[in-house]
């Protein structure tokens, strides 16, 4: 484990710099210190009346220890990413929105509500293969529109 340094004498090194750029000078190597090494270091405290360890942590996590623990790490999406999708919604919602009201409905009971062209088959009272046969033309023709906006 590293030992802080103590901070040097800036008045004895620049001796023609003024106060105030001593003051700056410390406050700077301080910060410095700061960032190296009381953030990144576990400190061991022995009291010696009590003869007892205290361990305090460091307060910066390393990746490989949190990868040691098992830490699980929530996947965000990016902003962009986010935006790319929207953009793409709003053309599908757009391409939708061209198609028959009878194609809406297949796509919007086959992809948005889920079910399946058995189900959707029976409703319409037609077979499935038909529908299956609908639902690929009318994914090609989302396609072409979808190319073409």
């Amino acid at each position: 484990m590293a030992k802080p340094y103590k901070i040097p004498d800036f008045r004895k090194l620049y001796p023609e710099a003024s106060e105030e750029v001593i003051a700056v000078l410390r406050t700077t190597e301080r910060k410095m210190q700061y960032q190296e090494y009381d953030l990144k270091t576990e400190r061991t405290m022995i009291d010696p009346k009590t003869q007892t360890v205290r361990v305090i942590p460091s307060r910066e996590d390393s990746y490989e220890r949190l990868l040691e623990q098992d830490v699980q790490f929530e996947e965000e999406n990016q902003t962009e990413e986010l935006a790319i999708q929207n953009m793409q919604f709003e053309q599908l919602y757009k391409a939708l929105s061209l198609l028959s009201e009878d194609e809406q409905y297949l796509i919007r009971q086959l992809f948005f509500e889920e079910r399946t062209e058995r189900d959707l088959a029976e409703e319409l009272k037609i077979y499935h293969n038909a529908v299956h046969k609908r639902k690929n033309r009318i994914l090609k023709k989302l396609k072409n529109i979808l190319e073409n906006l």
